[in-house]
């Protein structure tokens, strides 16, 4: 992952409002206006204590959320789609389709924010009457997908809540948005859920089968850009420290840049790292394998040349609907490759 304050290496690996129209939305934020109620929990005053150790608190349970769009369709997975006022972030694509980022959210019934890193429109977002602003934090304090320019005006509007994802193993943050999504009106208990926390663990289990099975298989997690190749790291990544835990070899750089999260490499030494099994950043911020035909050093690593590459996502959905997917496409890759070295 590109270090994450930066808008253009976060952008890269991973509308200005008029004075009177915030104070008006302010006015419209601090209505008495009753918020519609969670089942069971109309009465109730609503707290949450964030990863920044934040107690974030409402007169009521929040019914108006603004997230980031992977926060929403995590919500989304909970039963909470109809809390989801407005989202930020990619949401969709080109041709109008939904962004795999989204999930299962019905990205035609929110309010898109910004669409790209960088834009966030406050006045929508005012208008919108928000109760709580969720997203998630990769290095302390920082707001993923909140314009550090618009920051202090964002916060004033509602309040908000940051979930860590970084430097803890993938589960964390999945439990985590669990207790948040509980904590807002969803059923932990519901079948779905149910089924999608057993396809999770199935998953789980079938890497370290996977990993058992066939054994020494090393894998490097990178995204391409034009003039470097990242390569992630596990120690900081949640989802390749989680891999590791599940007994994967996961390349680990030795020079990881700022904030830890990756090493880049030049095309020229693209070939540093021995992998049998590359995961390949498949978001539209990076190249992909058509895009990186062009760089000769790609066409020459072992695990190019054996078709082993597979798509990752370093942004990951964190619920278990979303991420087990993501663990069966690993012990399926894990288990067909072949020691290259």
């Amino acid at each position: 992952m590109r270090n994450l304050n930066s808008p253009t290496s976060r952008r890269g690996f991973f509308a200005a409002g008029g004075a009177a129209v915030l104070t008006l939305a302010l006015a419209a934020c601090g209505s008495s206006d009753p918020a519609p109620s969670s089942a069971g929990q109309s009465a109730k005053s609503w707290s949450f204590t964030d990863d920044r150790k934040e107690a974030v608190t409402a007169a009521a349970v929040p019914s108006r959320v603004v997230a980031f769009t992977g926060t929403a369709a995590v919500l989304a997975d909970y039963g909470l789609q109809q809390k989801v006022a407005g989202v930020f972030g990619e949401t969709k694509r080109a041709d109008g389709s939904p962004d795999p980022q989204a999930g299962d959210l019905d990205v035609n019934k929110v309010t898109i924010l910004g669409n790209v890193w960088g834009e966030f429109n406050i006045e929508k977002y005012a208008a919108l009457r928000p109760d709580l602003l969720v997203t998630h934090m990769y290095d302390p304090g920082a707001l993923w997908y909140v314009p550090d320019e618009s920051k202090d005006k964002i916060v004033k509007l509602a309040p908000t809540v940051a979930v860590s994802v970084a430097r803890v193993p993938m589960t964390e943050p999945i439990e985590r948005y669990a207790a948040l999504a509980e904590s807002l009106g969803a059923d932990l208990g519901a079948p779905k859920v149910a089924e999608a926390k057993a396809r999770f663990e199935a998953a789980a289990e079938s890497v370290r089968k996977a990993v058992a099975d066939n054994p020494g298989i090393k894998v490097l997690a990178a995204s391409g850009s034009p003039d470097v190749l990242y390569v992630s790291n596990p120690e900081v990544n949640t989802d390749l420290m989680y891999f590791t835990q599940l007994g994967v070899d996961v390349v680990k750089p030795e020079k990881p840049g700022d904030g830890g999260y990756y090493e880049n490499l030049s095309w020229e030494n693209a070939d540093k790292y021995d992998a049998d099994l590359i995961l390949l950043d498949n978001r539209s911020t990076a190249l992909q394998l058509k895009d990186l035909t062009s760089k000769p050093s790609w066409g020459t690593l072992p695990a190019v040349k054996a078709d082993q590459v597979i798509g990752w996502d370093p942004v990951p959905r964190f619920s278990y609907a979303g991420a087990a997917p993501i663990l069966e496409n690993l012990a399926s890759a894990i288990r067909n490759a072949k020691k290259l070295g």
